[in-house]
């Protein structure tokens, strides 16, 4: 788009729709900052993988009342025509961040003045409790106002749908379309007050007992006691519910950071709230070491993700990553349901494209199904909901989410914190460990280790920069990857798959909706993922790599030489 062109869009913003702070500011920009007038409105926000996020202020591409007034008019109008107007209900939930109580109140007014009943927490809640609301308050549709991990000048909008997953297809392109096709003058703002229920207390009761439900299995109450857990909601919504939760099931032994325990948008005490980050745990780590505990757990602002650290075989605190911390819930999980006797065969396993290929492999060898989607909880719940005939038991993803049962349709951070207690509680509690059971499972299964490499590329130029090289790897395909021969490309843009043989290539349709991502394959197992950010301006590369481990005792030397492959396509890739 044209500067011509964005200048022309930005001065539509100065016409009486729009309130006058807003006129105010956009004058603002015309006037003195055309580089910020370029990025807030050469394009429009966008759905990605997790709902729709963007830096705050006035703009087609920023996250305002407008931009989300107009997104909830459209998803007004669609719920209209798809339900009986009478009956329509929906809820809304929201985070620790800046304007996100506000921002709330926007999208229940648009509802509410739309004639549809609307259910609105009355404080900050976590994610995985607004999915739960959505079914538990048989609601057409739920809202949470949440940017995730992103930095604080970020807010974002996640819509869920009946069955408290995320928007999928067909759901999602009918309802951009609706959205699109709306002018901003649409936007109904004047809400109808008697149809906004306040909620609180009421629902976190029930979906506490539905979390310590699911979470539980039969850990005794000494092994309970007898775990020391350090825990910290870094500031964000988690903070609600996880303490209450533990607590309730039994867990006396918890410390909290306390520096971290208050919600702020601002997250004071850490560069990025987000747990994948090992700095994010730092002051939880220095905790555990002065209360000599055994398990350290940190969440993101929702409440959705974890990060998970336990002690070595030395007894050092160790960072988990997503797929570690994956499988060990998952294989726990298989173990519970072999035992009970509930394995028939009709049970799957679900995770994504860009995730461990060791849970295949694990979750395989108990005779159960293993499903795999794109990048994204909502691919996990559709999988739910495309197979009622099949059970449910559990799944995740690389990014540090994971989803115990289908009581809740997205990553839940909540009943994973309570569910990886059990585990820690039990091993301890037998003289084992999560850190032994770890590599138990890879002398089971195979030594799996993997990496992920982002690369930030902001604003316009790193739009392009990216869409750039995503073009590279498609037009310049890899044929070798640390010596080893390529021998599948799976290509989602375009939903085709190569398999180099020997003497042909063979070609098949990815039956799974169009995304962009490029999957390299090679004869020895290694993987190589590219995918843009569907939330942050990043591409991300994510590298997986494995080789048997004879015994544990080879841990350290295994892990050495898959350490050093890892570097080695790095360098290949210039990633290093």
């Amino acid at each position: 788009m044209s500067y011509t062109d964005i200048k022309a869009k930005a001065e539509s913003w100065l016409q009486p729709v729009f309130d006058e702070q807003t006129r105010k500011e956009v004058q603002d920009l015309l006037q003195n900052n055309p580089d910020e007038l370029k990025e807030s409105f050469y394009k429009d926000l966008e759905f990605g993988t997790g709902g729709m996020r963007g830096i705050m202020g006035v703009g087609t591409n920023r996250i305002n009342k407008y931009t989300l007034g107009k997104n909830t008019q459209g998803i007004s109008d669609y719920l209209k025509k798809q339900f009986p107007e009478e009956d329509l209900r929906v809820v809304i939930a929201y985070d620790c961040r800046h304007n996100s109580k506000e921002l709330a109140q926007v999208v229940a007014d648009v509802f509410s003045a739309n004639g549809i009943k609307v259910f609105l927490f009355s404080d900050l809640r976590p994610t995985p409790e607004l999915s739960f609301s959505v079914k538990h308050l048989d609601c057409h549709c739920g809202i949470v106002l949440t940017a995730s991990h992103n930095p604080p000048e970020y807010n974002g909008y996640k819509v869920y749908w009946q069955d408290g997953g995320q928007l999928v297809p067909p759901q999602d392109t009918e309802i951009i379309e609706t959205i699109t096709a709306l002018g901003y003058d649409e936007i109904k703002f004047e809400p109808k007050k008697e149809l906004i229920e306040l909620i609180g207390s009421e629902v976190d009761e029930v979906f506490t007992k539905a979390s310590i439900e699911n979470g539980s299995f039969n850990t005794p109450a000494s092994a309970k006691e007898d775990l020391g857990i350090v825990f910290t909601s870094l500031h964000g919504t988690s903070i609600t519910l996880i303490p209450r939760v533990l607590e309730q099931a039994g867990y006396s032994n918890l410390k909290i950071v306390e520096e971290q325990r208050e919600p702020n948008g601002d997250f004071p005490t850490v560069d990025s709230p987000n747990p994948e980050e090992p700095e994010a745990l730092q002051m939880a780590l220095e905790l555990a070491e002065t209360e000599k505990a055994d398990i350290v757990i940190g969440t993101d602002p929702d409440g959705d993700r974890l990060g998970v650290a336990i002690r070595d075989l030395t007894g050092n605190m160790v960072l988990l990553n997503g797929n570690q911390t994956m499988l060990i819930m998952t294989w726990f999980l298989l173990e519970q349901w072999e035992e009970q006797g509930k394995i028939k065969g009709k049970e799957f396993v679900g995770s994504t494209i860009v995730s461990t290929p060791m849970l295949r492999v694990m979750t395989e060898s108990y005779g159960v199904e293993y499903k795999e989607g794109l990048t994204g909880f909502k691919w996990i719940a559709k999988m739910i909901k495309d197979h009622p005939n099949l059970q449910f038991i559990g799944g995740g993803e690389e990014s540090f989410g994971y989803m115990v049962g289908d009581f809740v349709r997205d990553k839940d951070a909540v009943t994973a914190t309570l569910l990886v207690c059990e585990i820690a509680a039990q091993m301890k509690a037998n003289g084992s460990s999560l850190y032994q059971k770890l590599l138990e499972l890879y002398q089971t299964h195979g030594f799996y280790k993997e990496e992920l490499i982002s690369l930030v590329k902001k604003g316009i130029d790193g739009a392009e920069q990216i869409k750039q090289i995503m073009i590279d790897l498609r037009e310049n395909p890899l044929s070798e990857i640390a010596g080893e021969k390529v021998v599948l490309v799976e290509d989602y843009e375009s939903s085709k798959a190569f398999e180099y043989g020997l003497t042909e290539t063979k070609m098949k349709a990815l039956e799974v909706p169009r995304s962009n991502v490029l999957i390299y394959y090679t004869e020895n197992g290694t993987k190589v993922a590219a995918r843009p950010s569907g939330t942050e301006p990043k591409i991300k590369f994510y590298i997986s790599v494995n080789a048997p481990l004879d015994k544990v005792e080879n841990y350290l030397q295994v892990e050495k030489e898959l350490s050093e492959k890892i570097t080695l396509i790095r360098s290949e890739l210039k990633l290093a």
